[in-house]
């Protein structure tokens, strides 16, 4: 059988244009290696399938989500590095090849692995974390440190990751332990060839621990209201509220000044402005209010005012005040009263709506009546 399958592979490599002096041992177990590997990547699949059809684990649901590719590349890889080693002398010097394919395949699976059990770990750490509501803050502050940890983290390892393919070449191996031990020297390089970049970096490490700015945070940025969406090591997406997406480096946050509704609290006082005439019945005005602020299950119950603001010649401006619970339900408690607000006094004080007036001085009168 053996003899059989070397025939075989001395088959395929004669098309390849390469005819091999010796046996095909090595070959035999090079290739079995792969296989083997492969029938193990088969059946720890079919085992957790049929795990997750008797019983949801969301820890199997997320390995199948984010790493099962580079599982099923490391473990071929891994059985690969394997083959090559277990080889006799003869057999790595007649194709070194093959031992340096071993390794730089399975660093670079590695390194895949790693960085998507990385994310794995990320996601099953905040997965019991509500980063959608603005009351949730020590919540949204720990998971913005959690996903800047794990990115600062993967960086790492795949700088590490670089540098082992590197020494693995007789050629490259000064530049890979140079990456790894001359720490002055990279440094001097990124000083000079990556300075925002850097910055960048230091910005996002600050923002991490100060806590300026967390996922989800409404913040207003340029003149726009949004919500932080990604916090990267350096850039910030902020989703405003139009569905648009507004990118910027993270050292904006921490270089310009900027609005941040829900830094300590997400509670927002929302503020209309009606503008009536002077003989409006602010009281009146008042009560309607207050009725309608009442009424809404948007309103707090913590702030509530009805002031007269400013006086123009023609009209008058009246602000009222009502507290929320966050940014968007500010807005829309506005909306209501404003529009029943206007309703109320159209239908019930139409004279209290703003008015022109145009009057003729009394002593004019007389005379322009007898000139006609």
């Amino acid at each position: 059988m053996q003899q059989q399958l070397e025939s075989w592979i001395r088959a395929i490599v004669r098309w390849f244009g390469y005819v091999p002096n010796r046996d095909l041992s090595g070959w035999v177990l090079l290739i079995t290696s792969v296989i083997l590997g492969l029938i193990v990547n088969f059946v720890i699949t079919q085992i957790i399938q049929f795990i997750a059809r008797r019983r949801q684990f969301q820890t199997l649901q997320l390995l199948s989500a984010h790493a099962r590719w580079a599982f099923w590349s490391f473990i071929p890889s891994l059985f690969f590095l394997l083959g090559t080693s277990i080889q006799s002398g003869r057999f790595l010097r007649r194709h070194p090849i093959a031992d340096k394919t071993a390794e730089v395949l399975f660093l670079i699976a590695a390194t895949w692995f790693i960085v998507q059990l990385l994310k794995v770990g990320e996601l099953l750490v905040v997965r019991q974390y509500d980063t959608t509501k603005d009351v949730n803050l020590s919540q949204r502050k720990f998971v913005t440190q959690v996903r800047f940890a794990r990115r600062l983290v993967a960086i790492g390892v795949i700088v590490i990751g670089v540098s082992l393919v590197l020494i693995a070449f007789q050629g490259s191996r000064r530049v890979g332990l140079s990456v790894l031990t001359s720490a002055g020297v990279v440094s001097v390089v990124i000083g000079f060839a990556a300075q925002k970049t850097l910055a960048n970096l230091l910005a996002g490490i600050q923002i991490a621990f100060n806590q300026q700015i967390r996922l989800d945070d409404a913040v207003v940025v340029e003149k726009e209201w949004g919500r932080i969406e990604e916090i990267n090591l350096t850039s910030v997406i902020v989703r405003i509220w139009d569905r648009r997406r507004l990118i910027l480096p993270i050292t904006y946050f921490v270089e310009n000044p900027f609005e941040n509704w829900t830094r300590s609290d997400a509670s927002i006082i929302g503020a209309i402005f009606l503008y009536l005439d002077y003989n409006v019945p602010i009281d009146k005005v008042r009560e309607k209010a207050r009725e309608i602020v009442e009424n809404d299950p948007l309103w707090t119950g913590e702030s509530f005012a009805v002031q007269v603001t400013d006086t123009t010649p023609t009209c008058i401006q009246v602000r009222v005040l009502a507290s929320a619970q966050d940014a968007p339900s500010a807005f829309d408690l506005r909306c209501h009263m404003r529009e029943q607000l206007i309703a109320f006094i159209r239908d019930e004080y139409p004279q209290g709506l703003p008015q022109t007036r145009l009057m003729l001085a009394e002593e004019l009168r007389p005379k322009e009546v007898g000139e006609a």
